[in-house]
This record gives structure tokens, sequence and C-alpha cells, in this order.
């Protein structure tokens, strides 16, 4: 058996231990690059969630600045909506002075034949009874009559017995008036027949604008109850 001579083998030795160490050079290099790339990685995202949460509260505060302005824009335009409503609900409440009041004594003489002119006509009236109040749109005393009307720009079922109700308590208010006949009337801007054949049933007067004109849209012969 031939054995290779120990300098040989020394170098060889040698050779193997420089292998390891430049091995282990280039696994240590690659372990640094590796870390580094880690590194660079965990800088990025850690930069990339600043950024995202810095978007997330640019968002947030627009949305939030967007929110106001919607709800600031929705709270002026229900002001000027609720301001246009009550202008309107002034102008119809005027149709009782405009319109409505000048046609009572002619209605008055139409149905009940009252010959003498009105010794009183009278637009929103009020009167007090003890500690209780009342209000009513047109007060017309011609005759031995006294008629009470009330006017809805849109008038629905429920108008026609809290109006009754009134009727039914006026003489509390128009203690002056005992000796008179009172009668009601309730006029509308749009009145269907459904309306008028309810109103009729309980004994008013129903009255309707047609072709800026009030007219009595009762049957023929109606006589409306007295209170």
């Amino acid at each position: 058996m031939t054995t290779a001579p120990l300098g040989a083998r020394v170098r060889r030795l040698e050779d193997l231990v420089a292998d390891m160490v430049n091995s282990v050079a280039a696994m240590s290099r690659r372990v640094d690059l590796l870390t580094e790339n880690m590194d660079r990685l965990s800088r990025e995202a850690r930069e990339e969630m600043r950024e995202f949460r810095a978007e997330m509260r640019e968002s947030h505060e627009r949305f939030s600045q967007e929110m106001r302005e919607f709800k600031d824009n929705a709270e002026r335009e229900d002001r000027k909506l609720r301001q246009h409503l009550a202008e309107v609900s002034d102008r119809v409440g005027t149709l009782a002075e405009d319109l409505i009041a000048p046609s009572i004594p002619g209605i008055l003489k139409q149905v009940v034949g009252c010959p003498d002119p009105p010794i009183l006509s009278g637009v929103r009236v009020k009167c007090q009874s003890g500690g209780r109040f009342q209000e009513y749109d047109v007060l017309v005393v011609c005759g031995e009559y006294v008629l009470i009307n009330e006017t809805k720009s849109r008038m629905r079922t429920t108008d026609i017995p809290a109006f009754v109700e009134v009727l039914r308590n006026a003489r509390e208010f128009l203690p002056e008036y005992a000796d008179k006949r009172m009668i009601g009337s309730l006029a509308g801007l749009y009145l269907d027949q459904s309306m008028v054949t309810y109103g009729e049933r309980e004994g008013l007067l129903m009255l309707g604008i047609v072709g800026g004109l009030v007219e009595v849209l009762n049957r023929p012969g109606f006589l409306p109850a007295v209170f």
C-alpha cells in the first residue's frame, strides 16, 4: 500500500480548509445579503404602512369634511323648504281673506235665503272661553244665521269630524249669538266627490274653488245642519 507524501497530504488539508473558509465566507455574504434584503423589505413595508395610514387619515378627513358639507347643505335646503312651505301655508291661509270671506254672504243668500247684508264679517276671528281659545277662519253673521267657515289647502277625511266638533262647541265661544242658527262650511282647493258626500252627510256646506270662484258643491236643495 502506497502512502502519499506528508507534504501532499498537508497541502490537500490546507486546500480543504481554504475551501471550507471560502464556503463559510460565501454563506456569510449570502446571509448578510439576505439580512440586508429583509431589512430593506421591512423598511419598505413600514414606509408603505405609514403612507397607507396617512392616506386613510386623509381619506377619513376628506370623507368627514364631505359629510359635514353634505349635512350643512341638507340643513340649508331643509330650512329653505320649511320657509317655502311656511310661505305656501301663509298664502293658503290668506285664501280665506282673499276669496272665501267675500263669497260667504252670497253663499248664505244662495243656500238659506239670507236677505240682509251681514252685520258682521270677520276673518281669523279669535275667541276665548275661560282658559280655552278658538280661532275661526271666517265668521259671518247674517239675519238669523251665523256661518263659520274653515279653509283647507289639502282636506283630509279627519278634517270633517274635527270641524263638526268645532261647530258643536261654537256657542260656548260665541254666547252673544245664542239666538242665531249656527251653520258651518268647509272650503278646499281640491275636493273630490267622496269628501263632498261625507261633509254633506255631516250637515256641512262644502265649498270648492272652480275657475277662480267659490262654488257650493253640495247637491241642489241641500240645507246645512244647525249646530
